[in-house]
């Protein structure tokens, strides 16, 4: 695995330079300066990268993502455990796990569950106005989770608001979590809508 993205890596600065490497060419658009290492974590465990850099400018290869050390599987995998209730602490386990010898830091874990968190306040405030909505159905659950200081189970309301368009196909248009279906909170809900 590793050999192959070293490969793509080559050819991609290959392209950006206009030349290969100790190629003499007129076509020519730049010059390398030696390797910057970079670690990939993938599932099939730890890869060490060499990053080619250029003397005039920056390269950065397209398949690799800024700043981030961990392939888009792994990645995935991260969130959906986060997501699902597992601590960050454990996330680092779970990755060890999957084949990673470098394991994953609790504030890693963080910075990549925030990509989730924009992502549900983009959800969260985008505009209904201009979607017309022919029924709105708003429903209810009762789920049990653990709150406070003292990590006490308790009962809470999961409310949700379903719309079908025109086409008949059914969105979701919000959800908000209380303590109960009280008159109030309904009111919140609906008037955050």
């Amino acid at each position: 695995m590793r050999h192959g993205l070293q490969q793509l890596i080559e050819l991609e600065v290959a392209a950006v330079l206009g030349a290969e490497r100790h190629e003499r060419s007129d076509d020519r658009l730049g010059y390398r300066n030696g390797y910057r290492p970079r670690l990939l974590t993938t599932q099939a465990g730890d890869i060490d990268l060499r990053i080619p850099k250029l003397r005039s400018g920056s390269f950065h290869p397209s398949i690799l993502e800024p700043r981030r050390r961990v392939d888009q599987a792994l990645y995935a995998v991260i969130m959906e455990a986060y997501i699902s209730g597992v601590s960050t602490r454990k996330v680092d386990s779970l990755v060890a796990a999957l084949g990673s010898q470098s394991g994953i830091s609790k504030s890693q874990v963080s910075r990549i569950c925030q990509d989730i968190d924009q992502q549900v306040q983009a959800f969260l405030g985008r505009p209904l106005e201009e979607s017309g909505y022919a029924y709105v159905f708003l429903d209810a659950t009762y789920l049990h989770g653990r709150l406070g200081l003292g990590q006490q189970v308790c009962s809470r309301a999961a409310v949700i608001a379903m719309g079908v368009n025109a086409d008949g196909r059914r969105e979701l248009l919000g959800l908000q979590v209380g303590d109960s279906e009280s008159e109030g909170f309904w009111k919140a809900f609906i008037g955050s809508l």
